[in-house]
């Protein structure tokens, strides 16, 4: 069996690099650090099932770093 090799763009951030992020990021890149896409993290927000705190901003929505961060390291 051939080894997948996954770019480094695609791969999750470490622990350590979300907690350089700034206060919010937007949903996309809370996505990547969660290892999801970005269209399965606006349907979980949707339905009110996202795992971190969001916050809208008038038609904007924004993950915030810090529940991010209490998430990842309960893993």
């Amino acid at each position: 069996m051939q080894d997948t090799v996954i770019p480094a763009s695609k791969k999750p951030p470490t622990l350590a690099e979300v907690r350089e992020w700034p206060a919010t990021v937007a949903v996309s890149q809370g996505a990547r650090a969660l290892g999801i896409s970005g269209s399965l993290a606006y349907e979980l927000i949707r339905k009110g099932e996202f795992p971190v705190r969001i916050l809208t901003l008038g038609s904007s929505q924004r993950v915030v770093t810090a529940s991010l961060i209490a998430l990842l390291e309960e893993a």
